[in-house]
């Protein structure tokens, strides 16, 4: 099996080697930058299956960095490691997409548990969906929009752009609101009223012309969540 490769982006250099030595002592394929923009260009380029990422960083800011990660990755796992220990920044952390996140100081053993459950849920991320075929048109989540054979188009937002990937990665298979708000909003259901997913659900049923009754695309699945019926399309 092909050892999993993970980089670190931290500019304090004895936290970063030390992340590096044993990352590869248990087993990983350790990558390093110290500066955001370097750190990026290595995620766009050279590709890795984890990040561990400072907030605090020259060249460019960590959440910054993260934005960019999740438009060009949107199921690559990130790990915030920062000295930034209040509630407010592991919120917005949360919110950009990180997977977890760790505060400075922190132990290495405490740290490689997190890489590990990080790394084991993984596989369970979808593989990236640009193209979806729809009745009359396509969905096209690169570009955020939808486009209709009649000449209509409108626009997504860049989260249901993430929930319709999510979801259409996933087809068949009924995902849970709890799912949904860990996995595209990047936040607990204690944080974010599940609420929100059923709103978000019926613009995007309203946007795909998803309007039968019960609707045939993003089937409700009373009690459980949602599910994509590649069938409908």
């Amino acid at each position: 099996m092909a050892r999993k490769r993970v980089l670190v982006i931290e500019d304090d250099r004895s936290i970063r080697e030390g992340l590096v030595d044993a990352l590869a002592f248990h087993g990983y394929t350790a990558l390093q930058a110290e500066r955001g923009d370097i750190g990026l260009d290595k995620v766009l380029h050279g590709g890795c299956d984890l990040v561990i990422l400072d907030l605090v960083l020259p060249g460019a800011d960590g959440l910054a960095v993260l934005r960019e990660v999740r438009r060009a990755h949107p199921t690559l796992p990130v790990i915030i490691l920062t000295a930034r220990g209040d509630e407010a920044d592991r919120v917005r952390g949360l919110r950009e997409g990180a997977d977890d996140y760790v505060a400075k100081p922190f132990s290495i053993r405490e740290l490689l548990a997190r890489v590990e459950a990080v790394a084991r849920r993984s596989p369970e991320r979808p593989s990236d969906v640009q193209r979806l075929e729809i009745p009359g048109g396509v969905a096209d989540l690169a570009r955020c929009e939808v486009r209709f054979e009649d000449g209509e188009r409108c626009d997504l937002s860049q989260r249901e752009a993430e929930l319709l990937r999510y979801l259409a990665a996933n087809p068949g298979r009924i995902v849970s609101r709890e799912e949904l708000l860990s996995r595209v909003w990047g936040v607990s259901a204690r944080s974010v009223e599940t609420r929100t997913i059923d709103v978000h659900v019926a613009r995007l049923r309203e946007k795909l012309r998803d309007r039968a009754l019960p609707p045939t695309l993003l089937v409700t699945v009373r009690g459980k969540g949602y599910r994509w019926d590649a069938r409908g399309s």
